[in-house]
């Protein structure tokens, strides 16, 4: 089995639920991993691109305003997870402004597996 991943993928989104937050979009700092069975390739159409990722997390937020981080990040692995190859996708998403500036950032992560 081998891990694609791609960690710190900055994506703008209209996410939040409180009035601040409508209308507007806010920085996500979004992790992914996935497990795909690629072991052996050598080839790019052997494996998972990891442009790919970066497409679906663009995709989830253009969809509009999303309430919440949670929201997000099952929206993204349930992406991933159309790739039939992907048998298990891990999506952490972190709001840097949630608590600022009384933290770096809150966010969630989450696994969904095939």
């Amino acid at each position: 089995m081998t891990k694609v991943f791609v960690t710190g993928l900055k994506v703008q989104a209209e996410i939040g639920v409180y009035r601040h937050e409508i209308g507007r979009v806010q920085p996500l700092v979004v992790d992914v991993e996935l497990d795909v069975p690629t072991a052996g390739a050598e080839r790019l159409a052997d494996t998972l691109n990891y442009e790919t990722i970066l497409d679906a997390a663009r995709a989830v937020a253009a969809q509009g305003h999303i309430e919440l981080v949670e929201t997000f990040a099952e929206r993204l692995a349930r992406a991933c997870l159309a790739d039939p190859r992907v048998t298990r996708a891990r999506v952490r998403v972190e709001k840097p402004l949630a608590l600022a500036p009384d933290a770096v950032g809150a966010g969630v992560e989450i696994t969904l597996v095939r």
